[in-house]
């Protein structure tokens, strides 16, 4: 059968509408966890911090645990679904507020030039040559442990990553016909720039704060593996590993296992989200 080139066309633009399996699972996987954490006190079969030390390191299976328990004797399922709760809602935290502090420095450095945007280029170069888990360290040192220290310092630490994507972005929307129309019709700079241009810029802000996600679960997930994260009795999947090291140096790795794979599950995941989000926006750019 011979196709003529607008059905070519048709099929093409099918294809690259179609949507990969690892998507579509990444998705689902993200959403069972993100439900799970939601309805965690509806769902765990118990309570997050009740111990039996007669049950302790119990492997999966046991009678009343499906995923066993900790050392003392604390059921890991519910564990997990609580902790889920931290863990995503932190390095959430995390991305809107970088999004928000990135997002109007870049177009702020964009659309004012000159010596405001090479003050506030160098700015996020400054930032940007510290890491990001090396500042979120020294500012746990100087304020003590706790969630809101670390939360702050990569805020601050992410907003480069954010400022310099949206700066190039607008930069070059700025340079699209349609905005000097805007201007020489009378309309404001600003106006343009929120009305017009954000929204332009929305997308690619989406796609770096799905990376920046990831990034920012696993930092935040180190802090609390070296004790500076969350603050007892509350636990996230990072807590759970640093208080199951002694197990695991007993070989018994199930308990400190699962958190480890929480972890890397939710990154992949929204790696992959975001990479196809980011590529969504590449081809419509081009």
């Amino acid at each position: 059968m011979t196709l003529t080139i607008p059905a070519l066309r048709a099929r093409g633009a099918k294809q690259r509408r179609r949507r990969p399996l690892s998507l579509w699972i990444a998705v689902v996987t993200l959403s069972v966890i993100a439900g799970t954490a939601v309805l965690a006190p509806v769902l765990a079969p118990h309570s997050p911090e009740a111990t039996s030390l007669l049950d302790s390191l119990a492997p999966p299976g046991t009678e009343g645990h499906w995923l066993g328990t900790d050392s003392v004797g604390r059921d890991l399922l519910s564990r997990l679904m609580y902790g889920a709760r931290l863990s995503l809602l932190a390095p959430l935290a995390v991305v809107l507020l970088s999004g928000l502090l990135g997002t109007a420095i870049g177009l702020l450095a964009a659309r004012a030039g000159g010596w405001v945007d090479a003050v506030l280029s160098r700015a996020m170069d400054i930032v940007f040559s510290f890491p990001s888990l090396l500042l979120a360290m020294l500012v746990v040192a100087v304020s003590g442990p706790g969630l809101l220290a670390p939360i702050c310092a990569l805020a601050v630490s992410y907003t480069p990553f954010i400022g310099r994507v949206v700066r190039s972005v607008a930069l070059q929307e700025g340079a699209r016909p349609y905005v000097e129309s805007y201007r020489v019709m009378g309309f404001g700079e600003w106006w343009v720039t929120l009305r017009h241009l954000l929204p332009n810029v929305l997308p690619v802000l989406l796609a770096q704060g799905a990376l920046s996600f990831g990034y920012a679960l696993m930092d935040l997930a180190s802090l609390s593996f070296l004790g500076l994260g969350v603050r007892p009795p509350e636990a996230d999947w990072g807590s759970m590993i640093s208080q199951e090291r002694g197990a695991i140096l007993q070989g018994e790795v199930w308990s400190g296992l699962l958190p480890g794979l929480a972890v890397l599950v939710t990154v992949v995941c929204v790696n992959l989200v975001g990479e196809h989000v980011g590529a969504s926006v590449g081809r419509k750019q081009r």
